[in-house]
Protein backbone atom coordinates (compact mmCIF):
# COMPACT_ATOMS: atom_id res chain seq x y z
CA UNK A 1 0.00 0.00 0.00
CA UNK A 2 1.11 3.62 -0.49
CA UNK A 3 -0.33 6.14 1.44
CA UNK A 4 -0.48 9.95 0.71
CA UNK A 5 -0.83 13.01 2.90
CA UNK A 6 -3.65 15.50 1.41
CA UNK A 7 -4.09 17.05 4.59
CA UNK A 8 -3.35 16.89 8.23
CA UNK A 9 -4.41 19.81 9.61
CA UNK A 10 -6.28 18.95 13.12
CA UNK A 11 -9.78 20.85 13.51
CA UNK A 12 -9.59 23.39 11.13
CA UNK A 13 -7.07 24.24 7.85
CA UNK A 14 -4.16 25.70 9.08
CA UNK A 15 -1.95 28.41 7.34
CA UNK A 16 -1.21 26.58 3.41
CA UNK A 17 -2.09 23.49 5.49
CA UNK A 18 -5.38 21.75 3.96
CA UNK A 19 -7.38 19.75 7.00
CA UNK A 20 -8.00 15.86 7.36
CA UNK A 21 -7.09 14.00 3.49
CA UNK A 22 -5.27 10.78 2.67
CA UNK A 23 -5.00 8.26 -0.16
CA UNK A 24 -4.16 4.58 0.06
CA UNK A 25 -2.98 2.82 -2.98
CA UNK A 26 -2.86 -0.60 -4.25
CA UNK A 27 -2.76 -1.74 -7.67
CA UNK A 28 -3.77 1.16 -9.42
CA UNK A 29 -7.13 1.53 -6.87
CA UNK A 30 -7.46 4.54 -5.13
CA UNK A 31 -9.20 5.05 -1.98
CA UNK A 32 -9.65 8.12 0.02
CA UNK A 33 -9.90 8.55 3.18
CA UNK A 34 -12.11 11.71 4.56
CA UNK A 35 -11.83 14.87 2.89
CA UNK A 36 -12.00 17.45 4.70
CA UNK A 37 -11.18 21.50 4.26
CA UNK A 38 -9.11 22.23 1.48
CA UNK A 39 -8.38 18.67 0.68
CA UNK A 40 -9.75 18.46 -3.09
CA UNK A 41 -7.20 21.10 -3.71
CA UNK A 42 -4.62 18.50 -2.87
CA UNK A 43 -6.32 15.88 -4.44
CA UNK A 44 -6.18 17.82 -7.82
CA UNK A 45 -2.62 18.24 -7.47
CA UNK A 46 -1.53 14.63 -7.48
CA UNK A 47 -4.03 13.06 -9.13
CA UNK A 48 -7.72 12.95 -11.56
CA UNK A 49 -10.61 13.26 -8.71
CA UNK A 50 -12.02 11.31 -11.72
CA UNK A 51 -10.03 8.31 -10.90
CA UNK A 52 -10.99 8.00 -6.72
CA UNK A 53 -12.56 4.52 -6.79
CA UNK A 54 -13.86 5.10 -3.67
CA UNK A 55 -13.93 7.39 -0.43
CA UNK A 56 -14.26 6.30 3.12
CA UNK A 57 -15.23 8.85 5.60
CA UNK A 58 -14.82 8.24 9.85
CA UNK A 59 -17.11 10.71 10.66
CA UNK A 60 -18.59 14.06 9.67
CA UNK A 61 -17.29 16.72 11.12
CA UNK A 62 -16.66 19.21 8.52
CA UNK A 63 -12.97 18.88 8.94
CA UNK A 64 -12.89 15.27 7.75
CA UNK A 65 -15.50 16.00 5.00
CA UNK A 66 -16.10 19.44 4.19
CA UNK A 67 -14.68 18.96 0.68
CA UNK A 68 -17.01 16.67 -0.21
CA UNK A 69 -19.57 19.46 -1.27
CA UNK A 70 -16.83 20.58 -3.85
CA UNK A 71 -16.02 17.32 -4.71
CA UNK A 72 -20.18 16.50 -5.90
CA UNK A 73 -19.99 20.10 -7.86
CA UNK A 74 -16.96 18.79 -9.83
CA UNK A 75 -18.79 15.66 -10.65
CA UNK A 76 -22.08 16.80 -11.22
CA UNK A 77 -21.20 19.76 -13.44
CA UNK A 78 -17.79 19.19 -15.21
CA UNK A 79 -18.64 19.90 -18.87
CA UNK A 80 -16.49 17.11 -19.99
CA UNK A 81 -16.50 14.04 -17.32
CA UNK A 82 -15.31 11.05 -17.99
CA UNK A 83 -18.47 8.52 -18.05
CA UNK A 84 -19.07 5.94 -18.59
CA UNK A 85 -15.56 5.10 -19.15
CA UNK A 86 -15.36 5.18 -15.01
CA UNK A 87 -18.30 4.91 -12.99
CA UNK A 88 -20.60 7.73 -12.40
CA UNK A 89 -21.31 7.14 -8.94
CA UNK A 90 -18.68 7.04 -6.31
CA UNK A 91 -18.83 4.80 -3.92
CA UNK A 92 -18.52 5.94 -0.31
CA UNK A 93 -18.58 4.38 3.44
CA UNK A 94 -19.48 6.64 5.77
CA UNK A 95 -21.35 6.85 9.30
CA UNK A 96 -25.28 6.11 8.45
CA UNK A 97 -26.32 9.76 8.01
CA UNK A 98 -23.97 10.91 5.77
CA UNK A 99 -26.55 11.31 3.07
CA UNK A 100 -28.60 13.64 4.77
CA UNK A 101 -25.54 15.39 6.54
CA UNK A 102 -23.80 15.69 3.58
CA UNK A 103 -27.25 17.11 1.25
CA UNK A 104 -27.64 19.72 4.05
CA UNK A 105 -24.10 20.83 3.79
CA UNK A 106 -24.16 21.19 0.00
CA UNK A 107 -27.54 22.03 -0.39
CA UNK A 108 -28.59 24.22 2.74
CA UNK A 109 -32.13 25.54 2.26
CA UNK A 110 -35.22 23.30 1.89
CA UNK A 111 -35.92 24.52 -1.81
CA UNK A 112 -32.99 23.14 -3.28
CA UNK A 113 -32.71 19.79 -0.89
CA UNK A 114 -35.93 18.87 -2.48
CA UNK A 115 -34.35 18.45 -5.86
CA UNK A 116 -30.70 17.01 -4.59
CA UNK A 117 -29.75 14.17 -2.48
CA UNK A 118 -26.93 13.20 -3.58
CA UNK A 119 -27.83 9.77 -5.13
CA UNK A 120 -26.58 10.96 -8.41
CA UNK A 121 -23.22 11.24 -7.49
CA UNK A 122 -22.57 9.02 -4.41
CA UNK A 123 -23.40 5.12 -3.58
CA UNK A 124 -23.47 5.49 0.18
CA UNK A 125 -22.77 3.04 2.13
CA UNK A 126 -22.62 2.42 6.16
CA UNK A 127 -19.50 1.53 7.77
CA UNK A 128 -20.13 -1.46 9.46
CA UNK A 129 -17.87 -3.71 12.02
CA UNK A 130 -18.23 -6.49 9.91
CA UNK A 131 -14.91 -6.91 7.38
CA UNK A 132 -15.95 -5.69 4.13
CA UNK A 133 -13.94 -5.52 0.48
CA UNK A 134 -13.35 -1.78 -1.20
CA UNK A 135 -11.51 -3.04 -4.55
CA UNK A 136 -8.01 -4.64 -3.20
CA UNK A 137 -8.45 -3.86 0.24
CA UNK A 138 -10.05 -5.53 3.08
CA UNK A 139 -11.48 -2.59 5.72
CA UNK A 140 -13.02 -3.22 9.42
CA UNK A 141 -14.37 -0.25 10.63
CA UNK A 142 -14.69 0.15 14.61
CA UNK A 143 -16.58 2.25 16.80
CA UNK A 144 -14.26 4.99 19.11
CA UNK A 145 -15.10 7.67 21.75
CA UNK A 146 -15.94 11.16 19.79
CA UNK A 147 -18.73 13.31 20.00
CA UNK A 148 -20.40 12.37 16.82
CA UNK A 149 -20.45 8.77 15.71
CA UNK A 150 -17.08 7.91 14.26
CA UNK A 151 -14.75 5.10 13.51
CA UNK A 152 -11.59 4.17 12.73
CA UNK A 153 -10.43 2.09 10.26
CA UNK A 154 -8.04 -0.87 9.73
CA UNK A 155 -7.41 -1.62 5.88
CA UNK A 156 -5.46 -4.88 4.75
CA UNK A 157 -3.79 -5.11 1.93
CA UNK A 158 -1.19 -7.95 0.64
CA UNK A 159 -0.27 -9.05 4.26
CA UNK A 160 0.42 -5.36 5.18
CA UNK A 161 -1.85 -3.50 7.75
CA UNK A 162 -2.76 0.31 8.17
CA UNK A 163 -5.29 1.47 10.97
CA UNK A 164 -6.49 4.74 11.64
CA UNK A 165 -7.55 5.91 14.29
CA UNK A 166 -10.40 8.51 13.14
CA UNK A 167 -10.98 11.58 15.73
CA UNK A 168 -11.18 9.43 19.25
CA UNK A 169 -10.56 9.57 22.78
CA UNK A 170 -8.80 7.10 24.42
CA UNK A 171 -11.17 3.91 24.55
CA UNK A 172 -11.03 -0.29 24.35
CA UNK A 173 -11.91 0.11 20.42
CA UNK A 174 -8.44 1.47 19.90
CA UNK A 175 -6.58 -1.35 21.24
CA UNK A 176 -8.16 -3.68 18.76
CA UNK A 177 -7.73 -1.79 15.92
CA UNK A 178 -4.34 -0.89 16.01
CA UNK A 179 -2.97 -4.86 17.35
CA UNK A 180 0.16 -5.65 15.33
CA UNK A 181 -0.51 -3.57 12.73
CA UNK A 182 2.17 -2.44 10.28
CA UNK A 183 1.50 1.59 10.18
CA UNK A 184 -0.68 3.12 12.81
CA UNK A 185 -2.10 6.33 11.99
CA UNK A 186 -2.88 8.34 15.10
CA UNK A 187 -4.04 11.64 15.46
CA UNK A 188 -2.78 13.26 18.36
CA UNK A 189 -4.32 16.77 18.37
CA UNK A 190 -2.86 17.99 21.70
CA UNK A 191 -0.36 17.81 24.10
CA UNK A 192 -1.24 15.61 27.63
CA UNK A 193 -3.17 17.62 30.43
CA UNK A 194 -5.85 16.21 33.25
CA UNK A 195 -7.95 19.61 31.90
CA UNK A 196 -8.47 17.59 28.22
CA UNK A 197 -12.11 16.83 28.37
CA UNK A 198 -12.87 13.10 27.61
CA UNK A 199 -13.67 11.48 24.58
CA UNK A 200 -12.85 13.73 21.80
CA UNK A 201 -8.78 13.22 20.73
CA UNK A 202 -5.87 11.88 21.57
CA UNK A 203 -2.79 13.46 23.00
CA UNK A 204 0.64 13.07 21.64
CA UNK A 205 1.57 10.95 25.21
CA UNK A 206 -2.18 8.61 24.90
CA UNK A 207 -1.14 7.78 21.01
CA UNK A 208 2.91 6.79 21.68
CA UNK A 209 0.91 4.51 24.25
CA UNK A 210 -1.01 2.95 22.20
CA UNK A 211 1.24 2.20 19.55
CA UNK A 212 3.46 0.39 22.41
CA UNK A 213 1.01 -1.53 23.66
CA UNK A 214 -0.42 -2.75 20.14
CA UNK A 215 3.16 -4.11 18.80
CA UNK A 216 2.73 -1.45 15.75
CA UNK A 217 5.47 -1.41 13.40
CA UNK A 218 5.36 2.51 12.70
CA UNK A 219 3.41 5.10 13.97
CA UNK A 220 2.92 8.22 12.48
CA UNK A 221 1.28 11.32 13.89
CA UNK A 222 -1.52 13.32 12.56
CA UNK A 223 -4.58 15.77 13.00
CA UNK A 224 -2.23 18.16 14.85
CA UNK A 225 -4.07 21.39 15.42
CA UNK A 226 -2.61 24.43 14.00
CA UNK A 227 -2.18 26.34 17.59
CA UNK A 228 -0.40 22.79 18.98
CA UNK A 229 3.04 22.91 18.62
CA UNK A 230 4.13 19.72 16.77
CA UNK A 231 7.52 19.41 18.45
CA UNK A 232 5.99 19.03 21.44
CA UNK A 233 3.35 16.20 20.98
CA UNK A 234 5.88 14.73 19.06
CA UNK A 235 8.81 14.48 21.49
CA UNK A 236 5.35 13.23 23.92
CA UNK A 237 4.35 10.33 21.78
CA UNK A 238 8.53 9.55 21.31
CA UNK A 239 8.70 8.80 25.47
CA UNK A 240 6.70 5.69 24.32
CA UNK A 241 7.24 4.85 21.33
CA UNK A 242 10.65 5.76 19.71
CA UNK A 243 11.08 6.67 16.15
CA UNK A 244 7.21 7.94 15.89
CA UNK A 245 7.02 10.73 12.89
CA UNK A 246 4.53 13.87 12.28
CA UNK A 247 3.15 13.52 9.14
CA UNK A 248 3.40 16.38 6.28
CA UNK A 249 1.14 17.26 3.44
CA UNK A 250 2.15 15.93 0.49
CA UNK A 251 4.47 13.21 1.98
CA UNK A 252 4.36 9.62 0.97
CA UNK A 253 4.44 6.86 3.04
CA UNK A 254 5.05 2.92 1.79
CA UNK A 255 3.40 0.48 4.22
Amino acid sequence: MRLTILGCSGSIPGPNAAASGYLIEAEGFLLGLELGNGTLAQLQAVADPFDLDALVLTHLHPDHCADVSALTVLRRYHPAPPYPARPRLLPVYAPPDAPVRLANAYAPNEAERAVTDLSDVYDFRPLRAEPFRVGPFDVVAVEVDHPTPAFGVRISYGGRILAFTGDTGPCSALNELADGVDLLLAEASWTDSDERPAGVHLSGKQAGELAREAGVGRLLLTHIAPWTDPGAVLAEASVAFPGAEVVKQGAVYDV
